[in-house]
């Protein structure tokens, strides 16, 4: 789906949800979780392009194997964390949003540690 499409979705689902927030709230959230589905899904094509480029970035500047896929790990984090956050949000549980985006950051420092040491092994190196 194009951007088009995809920006019409999500005016006409909101549009939708705000209607059936008035009688029954609990249907809005099911329709901005339904549409917010149906985006995630056609983001997931798009990124498979993105993964694909990026591991043949990887292999024509011959960067380890490790760093891409702790990279993608990353992205796949920050993806999840931020669309299962805004329903929580969306649905008025703040405080479970933001737990989300706690775990994210620290999962995220997580996988960044094997490359910070080998930054870091590299620095002494070039020092040494």
């Amino acid at each position: 789906m194009g951007i088009i499409q995809i920006g019409a979705i999500g005016v006409i689902g909101a549009i939708l949800a705000i209607q059936f927030k008035s009688g029954k709230s609990e249907y809005g959230i099911y329709i901005s979780i339904a549409l917010s589905l149906l985006i995630f899904f056609s983001i997931v094509g798009k990124l498979e392009t993105i993964v694909q480029v990026i591991k043949s970035i990887g292999e024509k500047i011959q960067i380890k194997s490790t760093y891409i896929t702790a990279l993608l790990k990353m992205l796949g984090v920050t993806y999840v964390a931020e669309f299962s956050s805004a329903i929580c949000k969306d649905a008025g549980y703040q405080t479970i949003a933001q737990q989300i985006e706690i775990f994210s950051k620290l999962t995220i420092l997580a996988l960044s540690m094997p490359i910070l040491l080998a930054l870091l092994e590299t620095i002494q190196a070039f020092l040494g």
